[in-house]
């Protein structure tokens, strides 16, 4: 199965953000950090891959100053990455982003793609509904349990009663959640 997981480079977290007085976006500093709701993904997508002897490609949309969180996620284990970086799209709504994205997946014929509900500098949560939508694929969201059918997924739904059982045929893409996984710790090796 080949696997595409969907990261993002944020500004630190215990960094405090600064805003460009013109245009009002975050002044993005040189050193990026990988997502922290990134790593579920990341995880899910190498165990998937391990049980079905696939690969792991990330794809993240950021300017490449900085590849301090792709190091970081491509030392967790996945096979390689995708940076897509253009100057033009600087400060890219999530709709422009999801288009992006789901162009260069669609290059590489991928299976699955994982991405988090949501990111921690944006909290938008519809990048990965967008993808599916862009790639007419179902999206499957809040997986808090992912487990592979013959031709197809199954995700537990996280849901405010409780859990759906939901599947799909594949290709598909899948929105985690924090926990659906504990996520390894990135090596030197990778």
């Amino acid at each position: 199965m080949n696997i595409a997981v969907c990261v993002k480079q944020i500004p630190d977290p215990a960094t405090p953000y600064v805003l460009d007085p013109e245009n009002h976006w975050i002044v993005r500093p040189e050193d990026q950090v990988l997502d922290d709701t990134d790593r579920y993904g990341i995880e899910m997508g190498l165990q998937l891959a391990e049980a079905t002897q696939g690969t792991v490609t990330l794809y993240s949309m950021s300017p490449s100053g900085s590849l301090q969180g792709i190091r970081q996620a491509l030392a967790m284990g996945a096979d390689r990455a995708v940076l897509i970086d253009d100057r033009s799209l600087k400060g890219s709504d999530a709709l422009t982003t999801a288009r992006v994205l789901a162009a260069a997946i669609a290059r590489d014929g991928i299976d699955l793609v994982i991405a988090g509900t949501e990111s921690t500098d944006g909290y938008c949560g519809v990048v990965p509904q967008q993808i599916a939508e862009v790639l007419d694929v179902p999206a499957l969201t809040f997986a808090r349990k992912v487990e592979t059918t013959p031709g197809g997924i199954r995700i537990d739904r996280q849901t405010q009663g409780g859990y759906d059982v939901v599947e799909s045929p594949l290709p598909a893409v899948i929105a985690v959640t924090a926990g659906v996984v504990e996520p390894r710790y990135p090596t030197f090796k990778g």
